[in-house]
């Protein structure tokens, strides 16, 4: 294996609706793909967002996300019109994501082609039947915690009523009676989203491009996976959380970081064989190709702090499954090292999380923005196994022309001197950045869009630590031309990474 693929998310994506979905637009960046001579498309997380908009704090570790959902697709089948769509405002522009405009108006929008379905008798369709039988092990949990969600006016789980916080049997009988409308609405838009997306991967796969997808190690608190299966997290016996993730204290930071996450229970998974994250893993492998587990130390060690603590100081490390996790994936997966999985095992190296890394035999990445530091770089170009992906920034990187202008000088003529381009012009010096990932000895190089695209940093898609002006980003509609995906494919055909069936 020697390939390439983008990195691109979907709400990205241009549309004429507010947010990159699954319509026409993304078919055609699979053809461009096609045309570039890539064989991977990576995105980030598939999953239902809520405040904050991250795709890494998602209502659930299986849903889809509403958003995704096109608005021609349901047009196309006769459950709404153009001027139901064209009627609402979903944000005036074309470049950035309004996501205030899309909670106002996007649900309402699914609700007239929700109650067009059901007029239709869309319930009793096989399909739909077979959908909610096949997924239920998430979906009615879901569909029942968004539904109530709804009820409490978006308040998190952890304040409503204990009849409800609690599941308590006679409540949620209540709750599934009282809600019927609302919990089907919500189970509706996931199969509208599972057969959207569903037809988008066969099409992608039929080109000969594989979907790299991006599930977060951790829950978010808020969200239908805590509620529906608290046995699965350190909980109290209150069901509240116990400890929350964080990191400790720190050069950066003299309190830690405090991120508010459930922390697993694995000595509670282990004995049952890691089930839900088995049905996560087995859910994910249904949307995408290959999995990219975020925060992948975390299998090694993680922190944990109590839950009242206002701040990260008091926390402790403790180990996580280790090897015991990876051997029961094997055995329901199959074999790790082909490409089913890329661990982002950025951030702190130790020996144990290395040892994880090379016993699991699941590739690690290498980011070129953080390579260039030393000539003895953990990231760097000359110390690359092939057994990795090597990119040259990722969702959190500021665009490399960003990157390079706004590193010091001294850095800047490392990188010059080290890739050996002369060139004064910030485009081309992208342009010979990219080249040095393609050239690692990396089976797979992956690539920004808005790198190939040498956009600044107004086209960053996520700052760390920022709570606002993220997840935004979009690209111009029509911005992407054939000269562009000839210059790509050049790169691929020169450096081998053109796709193995092509």
């Amino acid at each position: 294996m020697r390939e390439s693929g983008i990195l691109f998310p979907i709400f990205s994506l241009p549309s004429r609706y507010g947010i990159g979905c699954i319509s026409k637009e993304a078919y055609g960046f699979v053809d461009f793909l096609e045309s570039a001579g890539q064989g991977f498309w990576q995105i980030l997380p598939l999953g239902p967002t809520g405040f904050g908009d991250s795709p890494y704090q998602p209502f659930s570790a299986f849903a889809g996300n509403p958003y995704f959902i096109s608005p021609e697709a349901l047009i196309d089948k006769g459950l709404l019109s153009y001027s139901d769509a064209d009627g609402l405002d979903f944000g005036q522009d074309e470049q950035h994501v309004d996501y205030g405009a899309l909670y106002n108006n996007r649900f309402a929008l699914l609700k007239t082609a929700f109650n067009k379905f059901t007029e239709n008798g869309g319930a009793k369709l096989k399909e739909y039947k077979d959908f909610c039988k096949k997924e239920a092990f998430w979906l009615e949990d879901y569909c029942l915690f968004m539904a109530l969600k709804d009820k409490y006016e978006g308040a998190s789980w952890l304040t409503w009523d204990d009849d409800y916080r609690l599941k308590k049997e006679d409540a949620i009988k209540k709750a599934k009676k009282e809600l019927s409308e609302a919990i089907d609405f919500y189970c509706f838009q996931q199969f509208e989203f599972d057969q959207e997306w569903k037809a988008l991967k066969e099409y992608a796969n039929k080109m000969n491009i594989k979907i790299i997808g991006d599930i977060p190690f951790y829950v978010s608190l808020d969200g239908a996976d805590a509620w529906s299966h608290p046995e699965a997290f350190q909980m109290d016996e209150d069901v509240k959380p116990a400890v929350v993730a964080g990191c400790p204290p720190d050069a950066f930071s003299s309190t830690g970081q405090l991120w508010g996450n459930p922390i697993y229970d694995w000595e509670n998974r282990k004995a049952g064989g890691y089930e839900w994250w088995m049905k996560r893993l087995e859910r994910s492998y249904e949307l995408v190709d290959v999995v990219r587990i975020d925060h992948f130390h975390g299998f090694s060690d993680y922190y944990a702090v109590p839950y009242e603590d206002k701040t990260a100081e008091k926390g402790t490390m403790h180990k996580g499954p280790g090897m015991d996790f990876f051997n029961t994936v094997r055995k329901v997966f199959g074999d790790l090292t082909d490409f089913k999985l890329i661990a982002e095992d950025l951030g702190t190296v130790t020996k144990d999380n290395q040892k994880l890394l090379e016993d699991s035999g699941i590739p690690g990445m290498k980011v070129l923005q953080y390579a260039f530091t030393s000539w003895d770089s953990y990231y760097i170009t000359h110390r690359h196994d092939r057994h990795c992906v090597v990119y040259t920034g990722t969702h959190d990187n500021t665009p490399s022309r960003a990157w390079i202008e706004e590193i010091g000088d001294g850095d800047r003529d490392f990188v010059r001197r080290y890739i050996n381009s002369m060139n004064t012009d910030y485009g081309a010096f992208v342009w010979d950045f990219i080249r040095e990932a393609y050239r690692s000895v990396a089976d797979l190089c992956i690539i920004p869009l808005q790198d190939y695209l040498v956009t600044g940093k107004e086209a960053r898609i996520n700052a760390p630590g920022t709570a606002e002006g993220n997840w935004q980003w979009r690209l111009k509609p029509n911005f992407l031309s054939n000269e562009l995906a000839g210059s790509i494919r050049k790169l691929a055909e020169t450096y081998g990474r053109i796709p193995r069936n092509e």
